[in-house]
């Protein structure tokens, strides 16, 4: 059982970022807008919140130390997404090619800032936020050492918000509006709603959960940010195509990413995996070997939302 809790924990730190930035994607491409610059909005938002960390640490300590670094990161994600927001919306740009600039802007960014500020490029913070049994819910069998051992305060947040992205996506009059602009934009102004905004909203949105994934990625996995967070943003938009752009259907789809960076990362403490007679680079190449398989069987049944990629001109309607 060792084995397996193991396991369960360590597909958890990867498993939650891909979820929190993809549902973030999904929010945005819902409102028409291709967002692929979430690989730099989640080296904005962690490069502004590990460096948040870095300086409060001494003065801020625990679980409200990382509550205030989530926020940091929410909101410089969300700054930062507005200009793919005006982009996109206002200047009615190529969004891939306005997110692709954005992907390049965001690392040479942080390394330039870093250097100019301590000299090096390296981010260094201490990793306080670790919680080794979540007092009563950790003395659970079976589910208390799966879920509430070895675990970060990060992992409950993102189970917050794909409840709560649920909900907002299917239950609210935003949602269905969210919906309406991502599918038919010109059907959803004839009554009134204003594209414009619902589409800014999406990737506001998509900005601040970017923000707060790229957070979510490094706390658990380092204690120093290198202007990178190894291509996780690409991997969440392959999980957002393999979810279907539908809230749980990006879980479980995260939920199989987290696994093949778990065999990836942690194949050595596995010792039924450490013992078979293959090369370490295999193990490192599963979850880029597993992207291209699933991609390459799921595209062809992916049904995006039609508006999506599409710049709405209300002249044109």
């Amino acid at each position: 059982m060792d084995v397996i809790y193991f396991l369960v924990q360590q597909t958890m730190f990867f498993a939650i970022p891909l979820l929190i930035v993809a549902l973030g994607g999904m929010f945005s491409e819902r409102s028409g807008v291709v967002n692929i610059a979430l690989e730099g909005i989640m080296i904005m938002g962690a490069f502004a919140s590990i460096s948040f960390i870095a300086i409060f640490e001494d003065a801020i300590h625990g679980q409200l130390l990382l509550i205030l670094a989530i926020l940091v990161a929410g909101i410089v994600g969300i700054i930062f997404s507005l200009l793919h927001a005006y982009a996109s919306v206002n200047m009615k740009a190529d969004q891939v090619i306005s997110g692709t600039a954005l992907n390049l802007f965001a690392p040479a960014f942080a390394i330039f800032v870093a250097r100019m500020v301590q000299g090096i490029q390296q981010v260094q913070f201490k990793d306080q936020f670790h919680i080794a049994k979540v007092p009563l819910l950790g003395d659970i069998p079976v589910i208390g050492p799966l879920l509430f051992q070895n675990a970060y305060l990060t992992t409950y947040i993102g189970f917050g918000i794909l409840i709560i992205a649920a909900i907002v996506l299917y239950k609210t009059k935003f949602g269905l509006r969210l919906r309406a602009c991502g599918e038919h934009p010109q059907a959803a102004d004839s009554v009134g709603i204003n594209v414009y905004k619902i589409r800014y909203a999406g990737v506001m949105i998509s900005g601040m959960l970017g923000g707060i994934g790229g957070l979510v990625f490094v706390i658990p996995t380092s204690t120093n940010f290198n202007a990178t967070v190894a291509g996780y943003g690409f991997l969440a938009l392959a999980v957002l195509i393999f979810g279907q752009w539908k809230p749980w259907r990006i879980f479980y789809s995260a939920l199989f990413f987290g696994i093949m960076k778990t065999l990836a990362a942690a194949y050595s403490g596995i010792p039924f995996i450490r013992d078979l007679p293959i090369p370490n680079e295999v193990y490192k190449m599963i979850p880029y070997i597993a992207t291209l398989i699933v991609l390459a069987f799921s595209s062809k049944k992916s049904q995006a939302p039609k508006a999506s990629g599409q710049p709405y001109d209300k002249g044109g309607r």
